[in-house]
């Protein structure tokens, strides 16, 4: 059996290692979710569970980044690389250009893409995760031979999924 915390744990763990997620308004004028690389910040740590927010960089051109405001709701969609973990995250959308978080978060694979950490263009988009639908895949060799004996794996289906708070 999974409990919610163990699915909140696995959810943090996989987008700690596979990073991508699709970010977008939950309400606006494209509707559309764009791939972001997702920091996570270890000021976020409560114990050994995560509890955002996740950070993501961005330019100051970015139309995401631009169409954000104080009251900017946010979808995020993510899927761990061994489609394992699915989750949807709603939220909050913010904005900075504080130097002291974009030092604290600065890794050489965000580097790569400005011209350093004083470039002009470098912002943050802050999502503050509130809530989120996690998916455990539940599609496992022990379901195939349940469904091939005539057994119901739904059953054990109702514990690899979540809706939990972050």
């Amino acid at each position: 059996m999974t409990n919610h915390t163990e699915i909140k744990e696995k959810f943090w763990k996989a987008l700690k290692s596979d990073r991508t997620m699709f970010l977008g308004l939950a309400e606006g004028e494209d509707g559309h979710a764009r791939p972001m690389t997702a920091q996570l910040d270890d000021a976020g740590l409560e114990g050994n569970l995560y509890s955002g927010p996740i950070w993501f960089f961005t330019s100051t051109e970015n139309g995401l980044y631009q169409k954000i405001n104080q009251d900017s709701r946010a979808m995020a969609h993510f899927t761990s690389k061994g489609h394992d973990v699915w989750a949807t995250v709603h939220g909050t959308l913010t904005t900075t250009r504080d130097p002291a978080i974009i030092d604290r978060l600065w890794n050489r694979f965000v580097a790569v893409w400005y011209e350093g950490k004083d470039d002009p263009k470098i912002a943050l988009i802050r999502l503050e995760p509130e809530n989120a639908e996690i998916w455990i895949d539940a599609s496992s060799v022990v379901a195939g031979i349940k469904m091939l004996l005539g057994i119901d794996p739904k059953e054990d289906y109702k514990d690899k999924v979540a809706e939990v708070s972050l």
